[in-house]
């Protein structure tokens, strides 16, 4: 668990990165034990820039001292490394292959749009706005009537690689008007059974204080 000593691996990350909050989340539900060291990016540790010289960026996964950096490899990773725990992707190569592709979707279309948020102003008519509802019902569609993305194979590599930005929706709401629970319905209940996990709850924050956070960037940046 989180801030056990004594173990081989050590996450690198800070709180509030959807990224980092995926690694959280594959390490509880492989009950890997781990040490968490919360990193300052206006000060980025030694350990940080010595462990990600190309990016400079978290989350950095050590394994022996070893770093394994981006968070999608990270889960990766994790899985090839301890074959024995529970598998965050699917057996079959076509079913690993089209989590792949959904989890691709949500770094470059999801939190592609997302970033805007740090230097954009919001409302309900811009782009930024009709692009999400979209990447929503896109997301909702793909999910269908499954308890979680993974179909059969149960909450796995989708459901973590999205499940973070969940606690985005209410900022959504808030800055250009976009309500999860009235565009994707369905999305909204997922994400409601995702935080039944311990797994997830106890690696994300609330919607409340994700957004007092990005408030806070908009402000240091003059947008607000």
């Amino acid at each position: 668990m989180a801030g056990e000593k004594n173990v081989d691996l050590v996450l690198l990350s800070m709180w509030v990165s959807p990224f980092g909050q995926r690694c959280n989340i594959a390490l509880a539900e492989k009950g890997l034990p781990y040490e968490y060291v919360e990193e300052d990016l206006a000060a980025k540790s030694d350990l940080l820039l010595r462990s990600n010289p190309i990016n400079k960026q978290i989350p950095v996964l050590l394994h022996d001292g070893r770093p394994i950096v981006e968070s999608l490899i990270i889960l990766e990773y994790l899985d090839e490394a301890f074959p024995d725990t529970c598998s965050l992707l699917p057996a079959d190569p076509y079913e690993r292959a089209h989590a792949r592709f959904w989890a691709d979707y949500v770094d470059k279309k999801l939190y592609g749009c997302a970033s805007r948020l740090y230097v954009v102003k919001g409302g309900p008519q811009t782009p930024a706005n009709i692009e999400m509802v979209e990447i929503l019902k896109t997301l909702e569609g793909e999910l269908g009537g499954k308890e979680f993305f993974g179909g059969k194979h149960g909450f796995g590599f989708v459901d973590i690689a999205l499940m973070p930005f969940a606690t985005w929706f209410e900022t959504f709401n808030r800055y250009w008007g976009v309500n999860a629970a009235e565009v994707a319905p369905a999305l909204a209940a997922w994400a409601a059974r995702c935080m039944e996990r311990e797994s997830v709850s106890k690696s994300v924050y609330s919607p409340e204080k994700v957004y007092d956070h990005l408030r806070g960037m908009r402000k240091d940046l003059g947008i607000e």
